[in-house]
């Protein structure tokens, strides 16, 4: 990516940092407000996880749309649109009388948002500002930047909820996001610069539409939204229903951040070493063993905040290794595309994992059936990883006309 003096590769990773620093964390506050608005509004808990799950389908649709044009035209225009979206979508989010108002706002809006100014755009550009030696390394720290946000905003997000109710924290947590409209502007930027053939974009999706690992680590990331949307959205109130008090909740979520950012770096750290495609492996391996524990144990306090700490160093330590993925074999031309129809399948796993975990509930009184799913879902991820090729593909030059 060609840059300014100013905009060097330390303020480039900074900023974007900074960008899923607000973005993820502010989102993931959002499980925090299915108890009060559900009893305030009288709501079912399905009409709240639909308006999550709608806002993670529409997040994941525009996201390989979104790094089409940022790969094409540059990232400014895109982030800086996707931030005014989100921004306004919070905001309408307090002032939401019926769950198709809250649909439009949380779920279209701010998913429109998130898909402008969320992960596989915000990475890409970090991505590009590095070396490729040093790419795995800047992914992960993007990615423990977005988890110290959850962190960080979830118990904010729980104070205002506390002091204020959830209309007022809403626009507080709207102007916070405001924060991320300069950011934009310094993460703006010419597309990358191509060595060698240059690729089109028809080129660049039938290339990865032809390779098997292509489509294996596609659908592995389809769990881990499953997963990680699931518990992020239904964790509060399910240790509510066993006992706890909200404040338990929040408490859980910050500290899936807070050990996720040593999960996100020590992923990131791991893939400029080991084979990425066997680290993703073992992290669903691991995250299928850790809800196992979690479900079987009698409920407690600590029992759910260790939980939190173990999840948290598995929970989104896939997101550096499965973008690095997609540069380290298809190179970093339409990494933002590329990446984000890869993102995209996460999108689907998260919708389902929230509704479901709504709908079942509601059904049946328990989120039992979701964590087992969640579980066996985990071992197929584990397995689908395993066999990927790998290897940077290899293209044929082209043969100049004499």
């Amino acid at each position: 990516m060609k840059q300014t003096d100013w905009r060097g590769p330390a303020v480039v990773l900074a900023a974007g940092s900074l960008m899923l620093l607000l973005s993820f964390g502010i989102r993931q506050s959002f499980g925090l407000f299915l108890p009060s608005m559900t009893q305030d509004l009288g709501w079912g808990r399905e009409n709240f996880a639909l308006a999550i799950a709608v806002q993670n389908i529409v997040w994941g649709i525009g996201q390989p749309f979104s790094g089409a044009l940022a790969d094409r035209y540059g990232s400014g225009r895109v982030l800086f649109f996707g931030t005014i979206v989100y921004v306004l979508g919070v905001g309408l989010m307090s002032q939401t009388a019926t769950a198709t108002g809250f649909v439009l706002s949380a779920g279209v809006m701010v998913g429109i948002g998130m898909g402008g100014a969320g992960f596989a755009v915000v990475l890409a550009v970090m991505g590009r500002a590095v070396s490729p030696e040093q790419r795995s390394l800047a992914l992960g720290l993007g990615t423990a930047a977005g988890s110290l946000g959850q962190f960080i905003m979830v118990p904010l997000g729980q104070a205002y909820l506390s002091r204020y109710g959830w209309s007022t924290a809403l626009l507080l947590l709207a102007a916070t996001a405001a924060l991320m409209v300069p950011l934009a502007g310094v993460l703006g930027g010419p597309p990358a610069a191509v060595v060698g053939h240059s690729q089109s974009l028809r080129e660049a999706l039938a290339e990865a539409v032809r390779h098997p690992g292509y489509w294996l680590l596609t659908s592995g990331y389809f769990v881990c939204g499953f997963q990680v949307a699931f518990i992020g959205t239904h964790l509060p109130a399910y240790l509510v229903d066993r006992g706890m008090g909200v404040e338990i909740g929040a408490w859980a979520l910050a500290i899936i951040g807070l050990f996720n950012v040593f999960g996100s770096l020590g992923a990131g750290a791991l893939g400029q070493r080991r084979r990425k495609k066997y680290l993703l492996s073992w992290i669903y391996l691991g995250r299928s063993i850790v809800l196992y524990a979690f479900i079987v144990a009698p409920p407690s306090e600590a029992g759910a905040l260790l939980f939190a700490a173990a999840i948290g160093i598995l929970w989104l330590a896939t997101v550096p290794l499965t973008t690095g993925l997609v540069g380290q074999i298809f190179g970093v031309q339409y990494m933002a595309m590329l990446s984000g129809i890869v993102f995209f399948s996460h999108q689907i796993g998260s919708f389902l994992g929230i509704w479901l975990g709504g709908k079942l509930y509601d059904a049946t009184g328990s989120y039992d059936p979701v964590w087992w799913a969640s579980i066996a879902l985990g071992l197929f991820a584990a397995l689908v990883h395993w066999p990927i090729d790998d290897r940077t593909v290899v293209r044929a030059r082209p043969v100049p006309v004499s």
